[in-house]
C-alpha cells in the first residue's frame, strides 16, 4: 500500500513515471548476501568493511534496499552512471554477473543501518526538518517523507533509497547534481531533478543536514 501511496503522490505532483518503473521493484530476483559477502572487498576502500563509508562525500551503502543498489551497480557497469572514484571499480564490476550483483546488493542491504550526528543548529535543523516533512509547494518542493519515508528508511518495493544516516557531503553533492541534471542516470532521475531544481543551496545543506540525523525509532 506505501508504495502506491507513494505513485500516487508523485503522479499528483505532475512527476513523470514509466511503465517499467512501476513493474520492476515487482520482478527482481532476490540475491543471496552471504555470497554477496565474499565480493565486496573492493569496495571495502571506500565504504567499509560493511558499507559504513569512512568520507562524508562517500555514501553509505548499508540498507539502501536491494533495488536501488542492484539498479546503480548495473548503471555503473554499463557506463550510464560515472563518477571519477568509481572508475577503478567499474573493469571488476564489469566482470560480474547480475546475479553476482543482486548478491552484493543483497549483502550490504542486510547490513545495519548507521546513524548519524546532525548539527546541532537549531534554525538549520527547523529548516530542514521543514523541507524534508512538509516540502514547499508553493516553490514546487514536496515533502521527501512521500518516497523516503518519515524516518528516512526509503521504499524498498518502489527502489527508493534510505536517506537516514546518509553521509552530509554526498547528499549535498546529489541534490546539486540532480539540480543542474548532472546526474541523470536511471528511471527515476527526471523526478529528482524536478523536486531539486527549486531547492537553494541554504535548503540543500538544511535537508542534508537534518537527513543524515534521520533515525529509526
Amino acid at each position: 500500500m506505501k508504495f502506491f501511496n507513494s505513485l500516487l503522490i508523485i503522479a499528483l505532483l505532475g512527476l513523470p513515471l514509466s511503465t517499467k518503473e512501476l513493474t520492476t521493484a515487482e520482478t527482481l530476483p532476490l540475491g543471496d548476501a552471504n555470497a554477496g559477502s565474499n565480493l565486496v572487498a573492493q569496495c571495502a576502500a571506500c565504504h567499509g568493511a560493511a558499507g559504513a563509508s569512512i568520507n562524508s562525500d562517500w555514501p553509505n551503502l548499508v540498507g539502501q534496499g536491494q533495488q536501488y543498489l542492484f539498479s546503480q551497480l548495473k548503471y555503473f557497469q554499463g557506463g550510464e552512471r560515472e563518477n571519477a572514484l568509481m572508475m577503478a571499480v567499474v573493469p571488476y564490476l564489469k566482470n560480474l554477473s547480475d546475479q553476482q550483483l543482486l548478491d552484493i546488493a543483497a549483502f550490504y542491504n542486510s547490513q545495519p543501518t548507521s546513524v548519524g550526528q546532525a548539527k546541532d543548529d537549531q534554525a538549520l535543523l527547523a529548516r530542514g526538518e521543514w523541507l524534508y516533512r512538509s516540502g514547499d509547494l508553493n516553490k514546487g518542493i514536496p515533502a521527501c517523507t512521500a518516497c523516503h519515508g518519515l524516518s528516512g528508511m526509503g521504499l524498498e518495493q518502489a527502489g527508493f533509497p534510505a536517506i537516514s544516516g546518509q553521509q552530509v557531503s554526498y547528499l549535498q553533492t546529489t541534490l546539486k547534481n540532480y539540480r543542474s541534471k548532472s546526474r541523470n542516470t536511471g528511471e527515476y532521475a527526471s523526478v529528482m531533478q524536478t523536486v531539486a531544481v527549486n531547492l537553494t543551496d541554504a535548503d540543500i545543506e538544511a535537508v542534508a543536514n537534518y537527513m543524515h540525523g534521520l533515525y529509526s525509532q
